[in-house]
């Protein structure tokens, strides 16, 4: 790399759109590895996201004859297949970060990650899932979430009832709270929004670019997810102004102090009860709100994850 100003060109793959419309605000060149028709895993610049010029497509055939600076991994098919198959032997040594999603599927403890002791560094998006993983001796980072305000949306919380933003929570069950969701819904107005959400008598998918300004009209956010990251709809909530309710379950209780800026417990029918006393508190819920909306611009700024993956990249291009 001879100019250490230059953007980098960064070839990695479309697995979290909103996450990778979030990370295309960083001053580098994005080449996502394609596949005809754009399949999940290798989709490019799709769905109603306003991709900026620096994100680019690169068909997977087109890959070997390509110049890039490092490689940013997202998921182990990623990591285990498309390295190999389409990565020229070259491109395999270059600089490689992997960002991890989520805390481990298998054992919450004694899972050792596939990348361990392979690339240069282990990305987590939350403390929670670096705790969790075993990355071997390779170099762990926590870059959180940053978020940004879509310009023109604010918390209303005119609808007595929560909003539940779940993908395919029928099909992905128990992790994911689909019984602690039903439980709720038995007791207090709740509307489920998310891909398939309406098999579950649920609103379907809202787009992307409409989902802050659907929120917003709800009381609050309820998160009824066991185990999984903090989710970007919830931090996108609370960047509206949202109060939130969850389960006080992986980094939600590092995020979310009782009474300040929602609530979160164990115990779901402490929950209900919480959601019944939104619903009939809308200062309180306003209340709640705006410390939510104040903890997410200190703690999940945009600014802030530019800056902090800026560095990392450069930091591992450099070495």
């Amino acid at each position: 790399m001879s100019d250490p100003l230059r953007p980098l060109r960064v070839l990695t793959w479309h697995v979290h759109g909103n996450y990778l419309y979030y990370l295309s605000q960083i001053p580098h060149e994005l080449h996502l590895v394609t596949l005809p028709e754009h399949p999940p895993g290798h989709a490019g610049r799709v769905g109603s996201l306003p991709w900026g010029t620096n994100v680019h497509e690169v068909p997977a055939e087109q890959v070997p004859a390509s110049e890039f600076d490092c490689v940013l991994y997202q998921s182990r098919r990623d990591f285990d297949e498309d390295r190999l198959r389409y990565l020229s032997s070259a491109q395999r040594r270059l600089p490689a970060v992997y960002l991890e999603h989520d805390p481990p599927q298998e054992h919450p403890t004694q899972t050792r990650h596939w990348a361990a002791d392979t690339v240069d560094v282990l990305v987590h998006v939350t403390p929670f899932n670096a705790l969790m993983w075993d990355g071997g001796q390779t170099p762990a980072r926590v870059i959180e979430h940053g978020v940004i305000v879509p310009e023109g949306v604010h918390y209303s919380g005119r609808l007595d009832r929560g909003i539940v933003v779940v993908n395919n929570l029928r099909r992905r069950g128990r992790r994911l709270g689909l019984d602690v969701f039903e439980f709720a819904r038995e007791r207090v107005p709740l509307t489920l929004v998310g891909m398939d959400s309406a098999s579950l008598g649920g609103d379907g998918e809202v787009p992307n670019l409409e989902l802050a300004a659907t929120m917003a009209a709800y009381r609050f956010f309820f998160n009824p997810i066991r185990y999984t990251s903090l989710g970007l709809a919830v931090v996108e909530a609370m960047a509206i102004g949202m109060p939130i309710v969850g389960l006080a379950t992986t980094e939600l209780p590092t995020v979310i102090r009782n009474e300040v800026n929602g609530y979160v417990d164990t115990r779901p029918q402490r929950l209900v009860e919480v959601m019944d006393a939104l619903i009939h508190d809308r200062e309180t819920a306003r209340r709640w709100g705006e410390a939510a909306r104040a903890t997410a611009q200190s703690r999940f700024s945009i600014a802030r994850f530019v800056a902090e993956w800026d560095e990392l990249l450069r930091e591992v291009c450099r070495r």
